[in-house]
């Protein structure tokens, strides 16, 4: 997933400095005793502000190691084969049951997460992670529509509008929110176990994947670059990171009307870690209402941070941007996957009956 990459849109060319400044309004203080002490980050590639490390560093005298993943399937290869010391590492929600279930996470202090108290309903005592025993929200985002409005010549609203369209489309390799999104638009559950049900959407997309010219492997945004497609199914930023890197209005990203799936990162702090007393530390700073604004305007994703927002330190553009802060209509209709292993071969099967007549 490319939803990490170097996403610099034009409004926050011009805020980061201000951004930077901000945080030095943080009312967070860091508690007595760590001066001296190194914490060891490892996390995706781009997804924390400029300033966010160096602020901690000063705040509590310590030194930070920061290293950086493609995928979060990296880091739980690495996690696997033995923690080499990391404090503190970014799952997504699909690799988190995997961690606890293998026993590669610690559990929280919630005592020491003061902060906590600032993240907003909607993210916590998720199903991956009942009463957030093992993870705090960090950044979050959304799997729609990204296309050329230029192309298209009219705005995409629905899911329907792309089934529909005379012109070349891309679909996602990425089979659970693939189907998840057909389940919701025939009235199912996106997490349906019903055999039935999920062979009605199979048959779905075989029916309405005439204008699909590619599956695409997580490179939509190229495709639609490279004008290949004039629609494309792809996570919310690589879309935003294709419309920065143009300068242009051309293209858009939409979470369609029907719904769509929508994701979550978590800190977590690993087995082995070699300084988990200052991890809780590190996690409860990222929780600071400043602090988590600072990296959600420099992402530019959404912010779990009630406070942050309500705050108003979320830049107002981003913040009215329907495509990173969607409105409560449209978040009531984003659905999650629930990650089951029983069902796992039961949806892949039916996937790969989809592409022997799709985007070939």
């Amino acid at each position: 997933m490319l939803r990490r990459g170097p996403f610099r849109p034009l409004i926050l060319t011009a805020l980061i400095a201000v951004a930077g400044a901000a945080s030095a309004q943080s009312t967070w203080t860091c508690p007595a005793g760590y001066e001296g002490q190194t914490l060891s980050v490892y996390n995706w590639t781009t997804y924390i502000a400029e300033n966010t490390i160096a602020d901690f560093e000063a705040a509590c005298g310590v030194r930070v190691i920061y290293d950086t993943y493609p995928t979060d399937g990296d880091m739980l290869a690495r996690m696997r084969q033995g923690n080499p010391g990391y404090d503190v590492v970014v799952p997504s929600d699909v690799i988190v049951p995997l961690m606890i279930e293998e026993g590669l996470a610690v559990a929280l202090d919630h005592d020491r997460l003061p902060n906590l108290a600032n993240v907003g309903p909607t993210f916590l005592n998720l199903d991956f992670d009942p009463g957030n025993v093992y993870t705090v929200p960090y950044q979050w985002g959304t799997i729609g529509i990204g296309y050329d409005v230029e192309a298209v010549g009219e705005e995409i609203t629905s899911w329907a509008q792309m089934f529909a369209y005379d012109g070349r489309v891309s679909w996602l390799e990425d089979v659970r929110p693939m189907m998840g999104v057909v389940l919701a638009i025939l009235g199912y559950d996106p997490n349906t176990a019903d055999q039935a049900q999920i062979d009605e959407a199979k048959d779905f997309l075989i029916a309405n994947g005439g204008n699909v010219v590619y599956i695409n492997q997580d490179d939509g945004q190229e495709i639609l670059l490279r004008g290949e497609a004039d629609i494309v199914v792809e996570y919310s930023g690589d879309i935003f990171q294709v419309i920065d890197e143009c300068e242009c209005d051309t293209y858009a990203y939409v979470i369609p009307e029907e719904g769509a799936n929508f994701w979550v990162d978590n800190l977590v702090i690993p087995t082995g870690a070699s300084n988990p007393e200052l991890a809780h530390v590190f996690l409860d700073y990222l929780m600071d209402p400043q602090v988590a604004a600072d990296i959600a305007n420099y992402t530019a994703y959404g912010s779990p941070n009630r406070a942050a927002i309500e705050q108003g330190l979320i830049d107002p553009e981003l913040l009215a941007d329907p495509g990173i802060y969607p409105s409560p209509e449209t978040e009531a209709r984003l659905f999650r996957i629930v990650q089951d292993a029983d069902l796992e071969q039961v949806y892949n099967d039916a996937w790969d009956e989809v592409k022997i007549f799709v985007g070939r």
